[in-house]
């Protein structure tokens, strides 16, 4: 599949989609781009910027949301014309998807929202490459219908990836079972794992989500052996002062050496292909 400017798949290095959970501000976001723009070029990386201008998904009706569509877009816009990075964000309903596509390079949709049927076709018909987040209460084989209503709609386009986040494992907790990453290859679209949404502990501190930090790099490992195309990861340069998510993102100042572990990794199991697909 060709993603912005470099071809994603199995046969593919591993790329990257990173930065703050939400859009706290244009220097916080051009520093992370710009940081991780570095970061990954060292290391021949593709790289992809992750910003939401609006987090609709929020535990309590107090939590930080974001800037909003109007100022986020002009905000993602300007760190892309800044940096020079491709941009990803979110989108959370149907009347945003034209004015996001208008201006981002990647649509990301909200793992809560995989069944919504008008939703999916609707982002699957902006003209952009989007990555269908894996509900967290849905089965991996299930989201191959997922994608036939994004690819019903978009007339079979090769736009589509799929993205692991973690199942749902009783109250405020999450799992990942790494079988659901070979699972979802069978939809023939490329599969990205969410390495910090992962270890999220949903609504765990009551008003707001918690997460398990120090597990990152066990599931990033793991993740990355069992072959993947891509890795989501949420990065602060200071994660106890993020507006969101900040229990579950990944310093910015530890991404390179956790990053430059997972592209050897990365690089050996996809060396001489993978045993279960001969």
């Amino acid at each position: 599949m060709k993603l912005c400017d470099f071809e994603v798949g199995l046969d593919r290095p591993l790329f990257l989609i990173a930065g703050p959970c939400t859009a706290e501000s244009l220097e916080l976001c051009v520093e992370v781009a710009g940081r991780m723009k570095e970061v990954c070029a060292r290391l021949g990386m593709p790289y992809i910027f992750k910003a939401s201008y609006d987090k609709a998904n929020r535990s309590s009706g107090r939590s930080a949301r974001g800037p909003g569509l109007d100022e986020g877009l002009k905000l993602l816009a300007e760190v892309r014309r800044q940096t020079g990075v491709p941009v990803l964000t979110d989108v959370h309903t149907e009347d945003d998807v034209k004015a996001v596509a208008a201006v981002v390079d990647v649509l990301q949709t909200p793992a809560f929202l995989c069944r919504q049927t008008d939703f999916i076709q609707a982002v699957a018909t902006c003209g952009k490459p989007v990555n269908i987040k894996k509900g967290q209460f849905l089965a991996p084989g299930d989201m191959k219908h997922v994608v036939a209503k994004a690819k019903e709609a978009n007339g079979g386009a090769d736009t589509i990836m799929v993205c692991e986040r973690g199942a749902s494992f009783g109250y405020n907790n999450l799992v990942s079972d790494m079988r659901s990453l070979a699972i979802m290859r069978e939809t023939a679209c490329p599969v990205v794992f969410d390495a910090t949404h992962s270890v999220q502990l949903p609504g765990g501190q009551g008003t707001v989500s918690g997460g398990q930090r120090e597990h990152v790099p066990v599931l990033a490992r793991a993740a990355v052996a069992a072959g993947i195309s891509g890795l989501f990861m949420e990065t602060h340069p200071c994660p106890e002062k993020a507006l969101s998510d900040g229990p579950n993102s990944w310093p910015l100042d530890r991404m390179e050496r956790l990053l430059a572990s997972l592209v050897a990794l990365d690089r050996l199991v996809k060396g001489d292909g993978f045993e279960e697909l001969r």
